[in-house]
């Protein structure tokens, strides 16, 4: 799938943002409603991980404390996957 910013919403094309899209034009309601009714469903943390908290997930990956740390995949994603 290409990465595309969608106009005007802040939004990268993932699949979530078109699960979303699809969503909304099926209910009715707007993507920001359909974002909402989404997280209150599988989102234990009721937010989107922000840009700012997935930047200090890798500086902390690319610095000595995580020297450690191979073979595996970090999730950051407010414990959707951890369901």
């Amino acid at each position: 799938m290409k990465i595309a910013v969608i106009d005007g919403t802040g939004l990268i094309g993932s699949k979530v943002v078109a699960k979303l899209t699809q969503k909304g034009h099926e209910r009715g309601i707007s993507q920001e409603a359909a974002a909402r009714q989404l997280l209150d469903e599988k989102q234990p943390s009721m937010t989107f991980v922000t840009p700012e908290q997935l930047g200090g997930t890798v500086a902390f990956l690319c610095s000595a404390a995580a020297d450690q740390i191979t073979g595996t995949s970090v999730s950051v994603d407010g414990g959707w996957t951890a369901q």
